[in-house]
């Protein structure tokens, strides 16, 4: 990374981060993963039941396996191995859950969160249920508008988390959304939080580095 990257990144996080907080979101900008790691960990209880949504960026900083580790009760449906009926137990307990860890497919530069999902848990979890919900963006995920963050989604996130979950749908071979009638289609729900709702307690993170898709 030359050396001017750090510097745009912690102009546009910043920005980003006073547009989140016009907004009423609690939001903090850090320059380093590790730095995120430490302050989202302070955050959360050891006690406290935490849930995970489906999030690369989440896999990458590992915060799943830390908090396990330490002993928080944890509801992560995307851990292999699990039955059908614990994905589905996992994904109703995220809505009521202490702590929900997940990120955004796309942040605009006005501090709107923008994301689109398959069954719809996490966006729900997102808005209402949990006692606390941590958003945790990388850099790569602002954009300008609500516009370009669906044009991000249609590009990038979605055919690359199709190929993440070994989907057989036609973004994985087009490299780009399809708009397609699949069965397997995880584009089903698209989402625009514009402010805090006002019974949740939203912490956004956001991150000068690149995390996720």
């Amino acid at each position: 990374m030359h050396e001017f990257k750090p510097w745009h990144n912690s102009v546009i996080g910043e920005k980003t981060v006073a547009a989140l907080l016009k907004n009423n979101f609690k939001a903090t900008y850090v320059p380093t993963k590790e730095e995120a790691v430490e302050q989202i960990l302070a955050l959360i209880p050891t006690d406290a039941s935490v849930g995970i949504g489906g999030s690369w960026t989440i896999n990458q900083l590992g915060l799943d396996t830390l908090v396990e580790t330490r002993g928080n009760t944890v509801y992560n449906h995307n851990k292999p191995g699990l039955s059908p009926e614990t994905v589905l137990d996992f994904r109703h307990k995220q809505l009521s859950c202490d702590v929900f860890l997940t990120s955004t497919n796309a942040l605009t530069a006005s501090g709107k969160l923008v994301n689109t999902d398959g069954v719809g848990n996490r966006v729900a979890s997102m808005m209402f249920g949990p006692k606390k919900v941590i958003i945790i963006a990388g850099i790569n995920k602002i954009v300008t508008d609500v516009a370009d963050a669906e044009k991000r989604i249609q590009l990038h996130a979605a055919p690359i988390n199709n190929k993440r979950l070994s989907r057989t749908n036609p973004c994985v071979q087009t490299g780009q959304c399809m708009d397609c009638s699949s069965p397997q289609r995880i584009c089903n729900i698209t989402t625009v939080i514009h402010k805090k709702p006002p019974l949740t307690d939203i912490h956004v993170f956001v991150i000068g580095e690149d995390l996720g898709f």
